[in-house]
């Protein structure tokens, strides 16, 4: 019955029923609930992230008739241009678009719930990630650990210190099945494989764990530590063997922000990729001043996932990329 949903009425009720506790939970901490646009003229340009993207065909729409817009993969870069303009703490529950393979954790389109706490830095934001998934899932506060000493832990050398080299060998010590990272020269390619492949399933498997101080060379939008200029102020959320949630001490420097964007396209070039374009609007906000916050994106298909006791994204969702 390929017209049917295919997640269950009941788990349709549990998702109306989070989504009401979610917003909830926000209303008590007068949170501002925002609705930012899902096409816009500019993109991210991260290597991994790849965008939907369509043309405005629209001859009354003048010069702009024509031009390419994306969906957007995250609503971050909105949200910091309502931040900088006086909106105070917000939050948003919107759909996201990544065009990228479906799988069990994966559709194509998906709900994202993001939220900007100005005055926070991570830990704070870190903490309060904690109070919600405690509240949703009814779980025990989550415990908290650095990428490095997971890293070690898991993997067994030190990935602030390490070489492309140690990570290659890495791959062949633990036998994974990956020909191509020994022709692979990307560092941080190399430590998101390994990081995916064994640490991630030794972590939040009984309590959610929060992952916390990236390296430096994975900040994306987030501000270096000044604690240690190899880490960022950046973390993620896992739990029962899913990424849940990444966040940042948002990097509030625009000239930072425009030299990272800068790099991120000439490692797309080098990789035989198109470079994206530059949000210049996010960089205004910035130059206008971005207020000192914290903000962290939650995938809430996989947060439902826990909730209703399955083990596809397409159970949390009633028509999914192959029924939609």
């Amino acid at each position: 019955m390929h017209w049917q949903p295919t997640a269950s009425i009941n788990n349709l009720k549990k998702r109306a029923k989070t989504l009401a506790q979610i917003r909830e939970f926000f209303a008590q901490r007068k949170i501002l609930e925002v609705d930012t646009q899902a096409l816009s003229h500019a993109t991210v340009t991260d290597l991994h992230l790849v965008s939907f993207e369509t043309q405005l065909l629209d001859a009354g729409c003048g010069a702009e008739s024509g031009k390419t817009l994306y969906l957007q993969t995250s609503p971050e870069f909105a949200m910091k241009r309502l931040l900088a303009s006086g909106s105070g703490c917000i939050y948003q529950i919107c759909k996201a678009f990544r065009n990228e393979e479906s799988g069990r954790y994966h559709n194509p389109e998906f709900t994202m719930l993001e939220w900007y706490r100005i005055g926070f830095d991570h830990f704070d934001l870190m903490a309060e990630v904690s109070e919600l998934v405690e509240l949703v899932l009814g779980c025990k506060p989550a415990e908290q650990m650095t990428y490095q000493q997971a890293f070690i832990n898991n993997v067994g050398f030190d990935p602030l210190q390490c070489t492309i080299g140690d990570l290659k060998e890495a791959v062949l010590e633990h036998q994974l099945n990956a020909d191509w990272a020994q022709l692979e020269n990307n560092l941080d390619t190399l430590l998101q494989y390994l990081f995916v492949e064994l640490v991630e399933p030794q972590i939040g498997q009984t309590v959610p764990c929060l992952i916390y101080n990236f390296p430096a060379s994975q900040a994306a939008l987030a501000k270096i530590s000044a604690e240690d200029n190899r880490v960022a102020e950046r973390f993620e959320l896992y739990f029962k063997g899913m990424e849940l949630a990444n966040g940042f001490h948002e990097l509030t420097d625009e000239s930072e922000q425009r030299l990272r964007f800068i790099a991120d396209n000439e490692l797309r070039v080098a990789n035989q990729l198109e470079p994206k374009p530059i949000d210049e609007n996010l960089l205004s906000a910035l130059q206008s001043t971005l207020p000192n916050c914290a903000g962290v994106a939650l995938g809430i298909d996989r947060l439902l996932m826990l909730v209703c006791a399955v083990n596809s994204i397409d159970e949390v969702i009633a028509f999914p990329v192959n029924r939609a």
